[in-house]
């Protein structure tokens, strides 16, 4: 790469979940000499994503090449946050040859495609191509992709009903902005829901989209890096719920951290994960946990009430041995006293 060529961008999108930051930390192992950098961006102030991809880093990714943007969308901060870490990202030397970002499960991936029209990054970056993660089981279930006849149907019948629910909208606007959908979790969905989930995106998507099937990330990077479809000039053909406004809002959805000392056991605290997920219809925990009488340091994962638990490293001797996750749910539904006393047992 020369000075003057542009460094590729790829845009990671997905529900939360789909498995963005599992990709993207084998990408990291699999790059082949390529100098990579990361950016993170996660909804809720504690940086869990973040912390992950550090832990895994190459030296062809050096952890301080991995930015973490907290607690804030990055297509809604462009000056302040999105443009200063893009310019920081292409000061360094050597320049990184390839840029991933990781977007929050609840943003809005076509505000961030404009972001790269501002001019003091235009002329340096291209958006190489939008990857959007489909969790194939959930798909399967129909929860983010109801039936477009169906909804119309509804409408004309019923003036006063309600348009979709943020989490359809969501789902949809990230299969817009998709140059590739990755169907994640194919095991778990089985055959029969592997094909359901395909047919929906086929029906959801505004235009044919290639769907290739992802099990923990496990991708040849020739498949994702190197697409060439400079996005940031497609998005007329990139339609999104909310083109025309202003603004979008993530006032749908809120977050909580919550902080516990040393816990019982792995099994217990997942346990009291799903049952607060059923109870409060949660959409999403992750963190860390410190487990009674182990060494290592347990990464929790929860979509729904769907739990999965792993020790992923040892706690290190300068770092307190505690307990924390960040707890997501559509706005209204937690209450912090009554989910810290959940978790807590």
């Amino acid at each position: 790469m020369t000075d003057l060529a542009k460094i590729p961008v790829t845009i990671v999108t997905g529900f939360l979940g789909a498995g963005k930051t599992t990709l993207i930390a084998a990408l990291l192992r699999r790059s082949s000499g390529r100098r990579l950098a990361v950016i993170v961006n996660e909804f809720g102030s504690l940086g869990v994503d973040g912390d992950i991809l550090q832990g895994c880093a190459v030296p062809d990714c050096p952890a301080d090449r991995i930015v973490e943007l907290a607690n804030g969308c990055i297509c809604c901060t462009v000056a302040d946050d999105f443009v200063p870490t893009m310019e920081a990202l292409l000061a360094l030397s050597p320049r990184p040859d390839h840029i991933l970002i990781e977007t929050s499960g609840l943003a809005l991936p076509k505000p961030l495609l404009k972001a790269f029209d501002w001019p003091a990054i235009r002329s340096r970056v291209t958006v190489d191509g939008v990857l959007a993660l489909a969790d194939g089981e959930a798909v399967a279930a129909g929860r983010f992709a109801p039936d477009p006849a169906a909804v119309a149907a509804q409408r004309a019948a019923d003036a006063g009903i309600d348009h979709e629910t943020p989490l359809e909208e969501l789902f949809g606007d990230q299969l817009a902005c998709a140059d590739l959908v990755l169907l994640t979790k194919p095991d778990l969905a089985g055959p029969a829901g592997v094909a359901a989930a395909r047919a929906v995106i086929a029906a959801e998507a505004p235009r044919p989209l290639p769907v290739i099937e992802l099990v923990e990330g496990a991708i040849d990077p020739a498949l994702v890096l190197g697409l060439g479809a400079a996005a940031e000039d497609d998005l007329a053909q990139r339609p999104s719920h909310h083109d025309g406004a202003e603004d979008h809002e993530h006032d749908d959805f809120e977050s909580l951290v919550v902080h516990l000392d040393v816990v019982d056991s792995a099994d217990g605290l997942a346990a009291r994960i799903a049952t607060l997920a059923a109870a409060h219809d949660v959409l999403r925990v992750k963190g860390h946990a410190a487990v009674l009488g182990k060494p290592m340091r347990l990464l929790v994962q929860a979509v729904g009430t769907r739990v999965r638990t792993g020790y992923d490293r040892r706690w290190r001797p300068d770092e307190p041995r505690e307990t924390r996750l960040v707890v997501i749910a559509e706005r209204g539904r937690l209450e912090p006293e009554a989910v810290r006393a959940a978790l807590a047992g």
